[in-house]
């Protein structure tokens, strides 16, 4: 059986393949399991040792039906564009495929069906056949149930940031999602609060529900400090009263250096005189509590203009 390993895809042979080169088919199940490989699906097994995840799932669904592009939530996560609550590796695939392929859920795969996938809506990545960032910001702005998951992916694709570890351009142009094209009136409402130059989600968020309250910060907008040296970006800037507002993200300090760059940027930030306060919020707050947070940012405007 050692032999098939040539006709393996990315660590995935299909049973027409095995029984185009000679394999018995009433047996071969038995036999592809002794030789150590793993069922992935009907029709697919993987290479021995090799980790079955939701790639090497993707891979031998797209073999064994050429129509399917991953799409949606699933090439998201491909384009490094986040989220609101999205899990990184989830166990559902989504693909989208030209009808008259129906709609289908179920087996861990969601098909979205559709009459319109050119080609200037593929792309590869990773070996996948996907859906391109512009078509994926598009179909998942269209499916969002909210307004604040719906601009937390748009700002995601729109922006230069960190997503995962790894420092990446932007994904799309304002002017390409804001083409006209197929699309809930809903989407592109949204689409107009979108801020390319939000740093993460729960930016995204504390923006939106900070505007909610009435007010209009500016997005990390350029200040220096008094000797003009050092320029730096706060998240939120309430300019008139010279209120800074600082989100902070989910993850720890992960060194002690990186603990201290934190401590300077912050009292740095207070010495620039555009500032006058800092306020920062944990994304729990942003999240769990934006009441609150609006309410302390209200109280310290109304001491600063006192």
């Amino acid at each position: 059986m050692h032999e098939l390993a040539v006709l393996a895809r990315g660590g995935v042979l299909l049973t027409v393949w095995a029984v185009a080169a000679g394999c018995p088919p009433g047996r071969l199940a038995g036999r592809l399991r002794r030789d150590g490989r793993q069922w992935i699906c009907r029709g697919a097994w993987a290479a021995p040792g090799k980790e079955v995840d939701w790639r090497v799932r993707a891979t031998a669904l797209q073999l064994l039906r050429p129509e399917l592009v991953c799409s949606h939530g699933t090439t998201a996560g491909l384009h490094r564009i986040e989220r609101l609550g999205a899990t990184e590796g989830t166990d559902e695939l989504e693909c989208t495929a030209l009808r008259p392929a129906s709609s289908s859920r179920g087996d861990r795969i969601r098909v979205h069906a559709t009459i319109h996938l050119t080609d200037r809506d593929r792309t590869t990545r990773r070996g996948l056949r996907t859906t391109t960032p512009t078509r994926t910001v598009g179909d998942l702005i269209r499916g969002c149930g909210s307004r604040e998951e719906a601009v937390v992916t748009a700002d995601s694709a729109l922006a230069r940031r960190m997503v995962g570890g790894v420092r990446r351009e932007a994904r799309v142009r304002y002017e390409e999602l804001a083409a006209p094209r197929r699309g809930a009136a809903r989407a592109r409402a949204w689409l107009r609060l979108a801020e390319a130059a939000s740093g993460s989600p729960a930016e995204t968020v504390a923006r939106l529900r900070i505007r909610d309250a009435g007010l209009l910060p500016e997005c990390q907008p350029s200040v220096r400090t008094a000797c003009g040296r050092l320029l730096l970006r706060p998240d939120f800037l309430l300019r008139a009263e010279g209120l800074a507002v600082e989100v902070e993200g989910y993850a720890f300090h992960g060194t002690r250096r990186a603990h201290e760059r934190d401590v300077a940027r912050y009292n740095a930030l207070q010495s620039c005189p555009e500032v006058r306060r800092v306020l920062r919020f944990t994304a729990g707050e942003v999240f769990h509590r934006p009441d609150r947070m609006t309410a302390t940012i209200r109280t310290a405007l109304a001491w600063l203009s006192g």
